[in-house]
């Protein structure tokens, strides 16, 4: 199979040194491997800005979703409401989730080009006392928008609302005070700007609003208070934890510091989208986010006008010549998207233009014909 990098939204390219982390087996019960859980946990709080006296660290096996129906269907309990907040794809699973487990909820829908109104967030919850929980998506790779949670926690917390984030794709790369903005539950997983591979999500918690759910969970393996407690007493996951993954994220993590941390990390990626978006545009490709609100992790572009244009076709010549990019998630508009995130440096960049004006060229002279 022809080796290429991947610019998605993750999983995502990793390092050579954090692929080598999987080559060795390991105990669930060992007490070293219990004690990198433990460290992973320490250093995930910091990286929150969260204080181990305010807040924990749970990780729990599955992908990112699985983070977030943990979260969703553990702490919002039969007598609470939860407003869903979703501009994108990831927003509505969260409305898929709350139906299948059957969690009281309404929804403020904002267009998926456009970021959720604070202002209208504390009308909805003026109007309904009975809310009790808020949760939004961060970075909604479904356009590639960042969306403004800052703003939102303002209100949540200001109206005494639980907060919770999907912060999937941005964790690690947008720098968030999650203690300092009162988020109370904020959900990422490991194949995202950390660099690890996929395997497990990992959720930062308040303590005290984590204790509040003991008993409320629709599921046993989801349950995320039953995980904390466990894995609290020495590092030990409840039912079998992806070994593999668990070393390899730590190694990630060891290398995001010597990066210098989500500073330098979230630099080079936002470099990356800068100049992508740039250059894009130079070839006539139009972004569907406007630029005040397009995150660094993944842009999503209009197809060329006027031109017959196949993505699969391009898809094909694009990942032949060393990169794979990814389909448009937009439902009323021809686009692809392209990640920005993971071991890709401005020279790959480079070298996906050059590949996306060599295709276009030819496309162009079979027009021609």
């Amino acid at each position: 199979m022809k080796n290429y990098k991947l610019l998605t939204p993750g999983p995502l390219t990793t390092t050579d040194t954090v692929k080598a982390e999987m080559l060795f087996d390991y105990c669930t019960w060992d007490d070293d491997y219990k004690q990198v859980t433990q460290v992973i946990r320490k250093k995930l709080l910091k990286l929150a800005h969260a204080s181990e006296e305010t807040y924990t660290a749970v990780l729990i096996q599955g992908s990112g979703s699985f983070g977030v129906e943990s979260v969703l269907t553990s702490i919002i309990g039969d007598e609470d409401k939860l407003l869903i907040i979703a501009n994108g794809a990831y927003g509505e699973r969260m409305t898929e989730i709350a139906d299948y487990a059957g969690i009281n909820y309404v929804v403020y829908r904002a267009h998926y080009n456009e970021t959720p109104s604070a202002k209208r967030i504390q009308e909805i919850l003026d109007a309904d006392p009975a809310i009790t929980h808020v949760t939004m998506v961060h970075s909604e790779t479904t356009s590639g928008i960042l969306n403004d949670i800052e703003s939102v926690a303002k209100v949540v917390k200001g109206a005494g609302r639980d907060f919770i984030v999907d912060a999937m794709s941005s964790f690690g790369a947008v720098d968030i005070p999650v203690e300092k903005l009162g988020i109370d539950f904020i959900i990422s997983s490991a194949n995202k700007c950390i660099q690890g591979v996929p395997g497990f999500a990992f959720i930062i918690c308040n303590r005290e609003k984590l204790q509040e759910s003991k008993g409320k969970a629709r599921s046993l393996s989801l349950d995320l208070y039953a995980q904390w407690e466990t894995m609290e007493k020495d590092g030990k996951w409840r039912f079998t934890s992806p070994t593999h993954v668990v070393v390899a994220f730590a190694k990630a993590l060891e290398e995001m510091e010597a990066e210098g941390g989500i500073q330098a990390r979230g630099g080079r990626y936002r470099a990356n989208n800068q100049l992508l978006v740039r250059k894009m545009k130079e070839m006539g490709f139009k972004t569907y986010i406007d630029d005040t609100c397009q995150g660094p992790i993944i842009t999503t572009f209009f197809y060329p006008e006027d031109t017959n244009f196949s993505f699969a076709e391009m898809y094909a010549y694009i990942k032949e010549r060393g990169y794979a990019i990814y389909p448009g998630k937009v439902t009323e508009a021809e686009t692809f998207r392209i990640g920005t995130i993971g071991e890709i440096y401005e020279e790959d960049i480079v070298k996906l233009c050059d590949i996306f004006k060599e295709y276009l060229e030819i496309n162009d002279r079979r027009e021609a014909v």
